[in-house]
């Protein structure tokens, strides 16, 4: 039997009469690239929050490789080894990529702050002030970030976003690399189809805060369903 390194069951997060999740399920084995798609609005940012442990009054049960999680704080399941990047980079302006890989670092088991720098192609700039660095460098600093301790998931919220086309393609096929050296599985939320389609081995598209498809790359672009949610037209 394949080992999901990561399972949400029955997620579901309600405001009032809105539903933002709505019993959703999704798996993932260990060692995959899993893309997480869909329209604004379609609940993709509250899932990674939901298995990230940074959601409020969500109902349903979060795993991380077979254990359950779904009372772990944040930080209870990044030392579990689930790790996370946000929408905007949560990097330290004032800090140098060294202090902030090294500060990161002080709250694990596995300070593999060169191995990172390396990996990321850091190591040059690894004495520059953060806000010194280009854009594309700063979203790499914030991927770093999240790779301190070798993680075991990594939750990718758009980490794409901002960068110019051979950036993107650039982040992609680092990740690729990333996941079949370092063994992680990863879920990640990405608006750059070409960022998606060129590294994800399965794609789950949410509308609506409910699963339309889970499949391949071929399933998902050949499916009329996720042609007529993005388009927003009423999905049968």
């Amino acid at each position: 039997m394949t080992q999901m390194a990561l399972e949400g069951v029955n997620l579901t997060r309600q405001f009032g009469g809105f539903y933002a999740l709505r019993n959703v399920n999704i798996s993932v084995p260990q060692g995959e690239i899993r893309g997480l798609i869909g329209p604004n609005g379609a609940g993709k940012s509250t899932l990674i929050d939901v298995l990230s442990g940074r959601a409020s009054k969500w109902q349903g049960q979060v795993f991380v490789d077979g254990q359950d999680v779904g009372k772990c704080s944040p930080r209870e399941r990044r030392n579990r080894g689930v790790a996370r990047s946000f929408q905007r980079t949560s990097i330290f302006s004032s800090r140098t990529v060294r202090d902030q890989l090294e500060l990161a670092a002080h709250w694990g088991d596995d300070a593999n702050v060169d191995q990172v720098m390396e990996q990321l192609g850091l190591s040059s700039k690894q004495h520059q002030v953060a806000s010194e660095l280009g854009y594309g460098d700063q979203r790499l600093l914030d991927l770093a970030l999240a790779l301190i301790g070798k993680p075991r998931v990594l939750l990718l919220d758009e980490p794409a976003a901002g960068l110019t086309m051979e950036e993107s393609l650039n982040l992609a096929h680092l990740l690729r690399d990333l996941v079949k050296r370092w063994g992680i599985t990863v879920l990640l939320v990405e608006h750059d189809m070409d960022v998606v389609f060129s590294i994800c081995d399965q794609i789950t598209v949410l509308n609506l805060g409910e699963v339309l498809i889970d499949g391949t790359v071929a399933e998902v672009r050949a499916s009329p369903l996720v042609v007529a949610a993005y388009l927003g037209r009423n999905v049968t």
